[in-house]
């Protein structure tokens, strides 16, 4: 369940980032690095099931979007596929990544991302099972490294690294990792809000130097099920998008089958080429409107559907 979380979150950030027609602006290069770190996650979490003898399945349990967030976690929390617009930030990224009590606000939900993990760790502590780093990986993933699960301290601190970078600490919305970066969530913040946070008075507020919203193509939101009789230009696209987009599952499902440190690098480079379809496609209004396509995310070869109601099997 923790690898279907983290893997869902990376296509909506995906989408959000093609979008940005100036890829050097803050937002573009604050979401850039969300998503190195959600890949940094997801690596984490295949570490840890093959660790306790599992195996991902990510073609398999790829998610279907629009839908709810796998594990019960932030129930009624709809994740949908568009371009970066401050409901998509508002709504979805930072919905995703909201802590139980945020420190900049008195809302709270104690069903977070946060508290999926925090009894994912109870559970190893409590079974204290035996770790195997036989396929586990080690491999430089951005700014990160990720290494083999051997111990149980070895897996607090890694939970600890997945909790802090989405979340921050329970006293700072940084990432808690002496990096300078903020956690997710108030990084997704400061682009909601147009402006950095600050600490004030003992309070932390969005009143400091300006994050300007980018200029971005106009994504609209896939609808569920899919695009509905698209023009050949825009299937070829989709086409060529998914057929790449399987390729990735699948060189990610060999990585941690087999140990393969050279299949994860396979998918990260095929995960590259998909900006171009992408892109593509975020430059190709749909008739009737003043929006465009873009991509659907969907596994060639698995068919169409649609979420159930209340498709995902609680955890929390």
């Amino acid at each position: 369940m923790a690898v279907e979380i983290e893997f869902s979150t990376i296509p909506p950030y995906l989408c959000g980032w093609w979008s940005i027609e100036n890829r050097k602006c803050d937002a573009a290069r604050l979401i850039r690095r969300i998503i190195s770190d959600e890949m940094y996650h997801l690596g984490i979490v295949c570490n840890l099931l093959v660790g306790v003898g599992g195996r991902p399945r990510i073609l398999e349990s790829a998610p279907v979007y629009p839908g709810p967030l796998p594990g019960g976690v932030h129930p009624g929390v709809n994740v949908y596929l568009s371009g970066l617009t401050t409901a998509l930030v508002r709504d979805v990224m930072m919905a995703i990544e909201a802590p139980a009590a945020p420190l900049t606000d008195s809302s709270h939900d104690p069903l977070s991302i946060g508290r999926f993990y925090d009894e994912l760790l109870k559970a190893f502590r409590t079974v204290a099972p035996e770790l195997s780093a036989d396929r586990q990986l080690r491999e430089r993933i951005g700014d990160d490294t990720l290494r083999p699960v051997k111990t149980l301290a070895d897996v607090e601190r890694s939970i600890e690294i997945i909790q802090d970078q989405g979340e921050g600490t329970s006293a700072s919305p940084a990432d808690g990792l002496g990096d300078g970066h903020l956690a997710h969530y108030y990084a997704f913040a400061e682009i909601y809000h147009g402006r950095r946070l600050l600490e004030v008075g003992g309070r932390w507020q969005f009143t400091g130097a300006p994050v300007p919203f980018p200029d971005t193509r106009p994504m609209s939101m896939v609808p569920a099920g899919g695009w509905d009789r698209p023009p050949a230009g825009a299937r070829q696209l989709l086409d060529d998008f998914d057929h790449t987009y399987t390729g990735v599952l699948e060189a990610l499902d060999t990585a941690w089958a087999e140990g393969d440190p050279r299949s994860l690098r396979t998918a990260v480079r095929r995960m590259r080429r998909l900006e171009t379809p992408a892109v593509g496609l975020m430059e190709m209004p749909v008739p009737g409107t003043k929006e465009t396509y873009g991509p659907q995310f969907r596994p060639r070869g698995r068919p169409t559907r649609l979420h159930p109601s209340g498709a995902s099997r609680p955890v929390l």
